[in-house]
């Protein structure tokens, strides 16, 4: 088995239990998030970019919550934070874990003034995301699926160093038109971990 290369950028886990990376912290998603959650999930500026295709009730959000959040092992979802406020920004998260082949599927997005993907918030979320995906549950990829009208998502994902993988077309039906989905992934022998 390939050793995996040194990784400088790292997480701490603060005494609040929170990830900490340069100016945002991940902390599990509570409660008290929900409804600010669900406004982001159902505002219709953010949601042509998430596999969401209807308003979403507090039900709906309440079921998410007990079985995606709580019940769920192959979900780890947390919350994105300020962490000197623990004023919410938006969400993110390693989904559809595949814990015998050691592969999930990156989420994340900032809510917060509709920015949605920024080259701070985001960017640094997804650092301390890939850190803890690769050095703490050890997984092996990580991959995003994303929708070709969605260039921030995909310029994050360059810089965080994924690999374009390929192409479905017509998956995604958004504003009276088919649009690809478009792959991308990151091993962790490709992880650098860098700043």
């Amino acid at each position: 088995m390939k050793k995996r290369p040194e990784t400088p950028y790292t997480f701490q886990i603060s005494g609040n239990n929170m990830l900490t990376g340069e100016c945002v912290g991940l902390r599990a998603i509570e409660e008290k998030d929900l409804d600010q959650l669900l406004q982001w999930r159902n505002n219709p500026r953010l949601r042509k970019y998430f596999r969401e295709y209807r308003e979403l009730s507090d039900a709906n959000q309440k079921l998410w919550y007990s079985d995606k959040i709580i019940k769920d092992s192959n979900t780890l979802m947390f919350s994105i934070v300020d962490p000197k406020h623990d004023r919410l920004l938006g969400a993110c998260g390693l989904c559809y874990i595949d814990w015998k082949n050691r592969n999930a599927d990156l989420s994340l997005y900032i809510g917060i003034d509709e920015i949605y993907i920024d080259q701070k918030y985001a960017l640094d979320a997804g650092k301390v995301l890939l850190a803890f995906g690769f050095k703490e549950i050890n997984l092996h990829r990580i991959y995003a699926e994303v929708f070709d009208f969605d260039a921030p998502k995909r310029e994050l994902l360059k810089t965080l160093h994924f690999m374009y993988e390929g192409i479905n077309r017509d998956k995604q039906w958004c504003e009276g038109s088919w649009h690809a989905s478009e792959y991308y992934s990151l091993l962790a022998t490709e992880y650098t971990g860098k700043k």
